[in-house]
């Protein structure tokens, strides 16, 4: 994980939040942010992101429920 982005999350006391989600959406995240070009863009995702995790119910402006194993 970039040092920018661990920061951030651990500023705005988020670890866990994204700890707890699926590693697909960890390495979703993580690439995506990644992926752009201008720090602008980086900047725009990673505040996204972090809102996403704060919410708890969003994934990539998409509505996410957390799934509840059945037993």
């Amino acid at each position: 994980m970039p040092a920018p982005v661990r920061e951030a999350l651990a500023q705005r006391e988020l670890t866990a939040a994204y700890e707890s989600r699926p590693d697909y959406q960890r390495n979703d995240y993580l690439g995506w942010i990644a992926a752009a070009k201008l720090e602008v863009t980086r900047a725009k995702r990673l505040a996204q992101m972090l809102d996403e995790l704060a919410r708890g119910d969003v994934y990539m402006n998409m509505i996410w429920r957390r799934r509840v194993p059945v037993r």
